[in-house]
């Protein structure tokens, strides 16, 4: 196993950890809103705090973005870690047992490592970029499903055309040709989903690179694919990004192909 994976889940880790301790009282938990349906906890700073002082230690000279406290360290470095330190916070506020842990790291331009860590399941999905996925050591594929009427999807959008830029015709088209469509709080683990097999796509709208960065290197090194909504690569940049298992990929775009007048 690469030396910078192993840092990385030994920094998801350590979040696991702090989350899990937290889970126990709920009620104790400080909550902050920052916008609409948008929530911080004390729970998410301490595990971004833990998550950077790993991995800075390490390597003092790489860069760290993570959602709450933004760049730290030198914004010129060849090597950036993107982290996620506590994904569906809604959920985790609720009890809801679906949320988890993101660190990739993207070197010269690349995602190279990424480790997703669903602390509630102690599961721990891995990718070095060339060396596959995998699930607790055990390797992953994408879903080898093929027919679009039969593929369950993980989606992120919102519930009107104002707030998704004007993609929901699209969405709509997408989600009636499908088996079924959940959202499910996390984009994260719907992406580690992806790359396992348990979803055959994943469609989102307005994602920001902590959202991607680790679930990204995943998919791909599952089999899968990843585009924005025209299969193209803008996602990391605009936050717009589609995924599945090849076939399914291909159907996805397809499916939200805009309709001529």
């Amino acid at each position: 196993m690469h030396p910078m994976l192993n840092t990385a889940i030994k920094a998801a880790r350590r979040a696991g950890t702090i989350i899990n301790r937290a889970s126990l009282d709920l009620d104790k938990v400080a909550v902050a809103r920052k916008g609409p349906g948008d929530y911080v906890t004390e729970v998410d700073r301490a595990c971004e705090e833990a998550i950077a002082e790993v991995l800075r230690t390490a390597y003092p000279d790489h860069a760290v973005l993570g959602e709450e406290f933004g760049l730290q360290g030198p914004e010129q470095a060849d090597s950036q870690w993107i982290i996620d330190p506590l994904d569906g916070t809604s959920n985790f506020i609720h009890g809801f047992p679906h949320y988890a842990v993101s660190v990739a790291l993207m070197q010269r331009g690349q995602m190279t490592q990424a480790v997703i860590y669903d602390p509630s399941r102690n599961e721990l999905f891995t990718a070095s970029r060339g060396g596959g996925a995998f699930l607790n050591d055990r390797r992953v594929r994408v879903s080898g499903r093929i027919r679009f009427h039969e593929a369950l999807l993980g989606s992120h959008w919102p519930g009107s055309a104002d707030a998704d830029g004007g993609h929901s015709p699209r969405f709509r088209q997408m989600s009636e040709k499908a088996l079924g469509v959940r959202r499910t709080g996390s984009t994260v683990l719907d992406l580690a989903y992806v790359a396992c097999g348990r979803l055959d796509g994943y469609c989102a709208v307005g994602q920001k690179p902590w959202d991607l960065a680790a679930g990204s290197l995943l998919v791909l090194e599952a089999g899968g694919l990843i585009g924005d909504f025209d299969g193209e690569q803008t996602w990391l940049d605009h936050g717009n990004v589609i995924a599945g298992s090849p076939k399914i990929f291909t159907q996805m775009l397809t499916s939200m192909a805009p309709k001529e007048a």
